[in-house]
């Protein structure tokens, strides 16, 4: 969970931390009675686990909170606006100059650029200004019991006591996100367990303190065991022709430089396409917006965090680190994306007419834009696969 997803919930729920009806402490109690057998069988040791769970309750801005994801529900203009604010950008500079021998031998290291390394922790933390003050345990035992997450609370839960049963951060410390996400680059605990590194040497794995180094390194390991190639970009932004049949617009469409410029595919600056892996064309907020060409570094940044917006942000904002500039098309301010609830109806809509979205979650994911696709197509309407106010309006006729 990023800084300004965090920040967004805590505004918008600052009001909701009250505690929740009696019934669902009690029930909530008895759930942590049966989950000890569970952490215990997995090697937990029971006093630990009661001390961990000592004076927690069911926290309500967690429940609010996962229902809300900027990320997620944000037109992707308005978060960039934040996620890539001149403030960051700027911050991000002085931190690169800053670190910059602790960031080429991190970069030297895993083979990650060290732009992109600075850009997560941005997103992230706001390098390291807010990491997050909610108590771990209490964050996930709030998923883990509240249902709609259930499966990842439990899974997160289990690997943050086997963290705290290693040593290495104190239960006091253990602070993060409404989601479970700890530290300079929120690491989930699984992910932590499996890539957090001691840069430092001092024996423990310490991505909360004041020092960000092992946090850094362990964001780089991340993306390199993910497969992040050093020196490529993440993507570029691209001009179609006229006329460009936007079904091929797809994340799951890659072809090389070659094939895109035949198709009369070039770089919005005038250059020739990268030629490095194959590239897929992405049309986040549809047609009369920016398009990119994304390459393997884009889907490695989509490994940390599967927004879209996230990994545009964190790709745009490593480039701007590293000197580059920001988009040459401006974003269509006007128009208007859809909420939560209106995707939730469009998906209910798509799928009653036989366009699956794979379910209704409220996410314009990428199954979801695939049924748009296949929609346009079937009623002969420019094909952008993107969920705007006027596709919605055609399918409620």
């Amino acid at each position: 969970m990023n800084m300004l997803s965090r920040s967004l919930a805590s505004g918008i729920f600052l009001l909701l931390t009250a505690n929740l009806p009696v019934a669902a402490q009690e029930k909530f109690i008895a759930w942590q009675q049966g989950f000890k057998a569970q952490a215990v069988a997995e090697g937990i040791d029971p006093r630990l686990f009661d001390t961990a769970f000592a004076n927690i309750s069911l926290n309500r801005s967690v429940i609010e909170a996962d229902r809300f994801q900027p990320e997620f529900s944000k037109p992707i203009w308005a978060y960039l606006d934040s996620a890539v604010s001149p403030s960051r950008i700027r911050e991000g500079r002085q931190n690169h100059r800053r670190l910059r021998g602790l960031l080429r031998r991190i970069e030297n290291r895993y083979k990650v650029d060290s732009e992109v390394i600075t850009a997560i922790w941005g997103l992230e933390s706001n390098y390291g200004g807010n990491r997050g003050s909610i108590y771990t345990i209490e964050a996930l035992a709030t998923l883990a019991f509240d249902g709609r997450r259930a499966r990842y609370g439990e899974r997160q839960l289990i690997a943050a006591l086997k963290i705290l049963q290693a040593g290495d951060v104190s239960q006091r410390n253990m602070r993060g996100s409404w989601a479970g996400a700890m530290g300079h680059t929120q690491f989930i605990p699984t992910s932590f367990l499996a890539l957090a590194v001691d840069w430092d040497g001092d024996g423990r794995r310490n991505i909360w303190g004041e020092n960000p180094a092992d946090a850094l390194a362990s964001a780089a390991n991340y993306l390199h065991e993910n497969g992040w190639v050093r020196g490529q970009p993440w993507g570029v932004e691209v001009i179609l022709p006229e006329g460009f049949d936007y079904a091929l617009a797809d994340i799951n469409n890659r072809q090389s430089a070659q094939q895109w410029q035949r198709l009369g595919v070039r770089r919005a600056d005038g250059g020739q396409l990268p030629d490095y892996s194959d590239a897929a064309l992405l049309l986040p907020a549809g047609a009369g917006n920016p398009v990119f060409a994304v390459y393997k570094n884009f889907r490695v940044i989509q490994r940390y965090n599967n927004s879209v917006s996230y990994a545009i942000s964190v790709g745009n904002l490593s480039d701007r680190i590293g000197g580059g500039s920001g988009f040459i098309v401006p974003w269509a301010r006007n128009a208007a994306e859809l909420s939560r609830d209106q995707i939730i109806d469009l998906q209910t809509k798509l799928t009653a007419r036989g366009f699956s979205t794979g379910g209704t979650d409220g996410i314009a994911g990428a199954k979801t834009r695939t049924a748009i696709i296949a929609f346009q197509q079937s009623i002969g309407i420019e094909v952008d696969g993107f969920a705007s106010q006027s596709l919605l309006a055609r399918l409620s006729r």
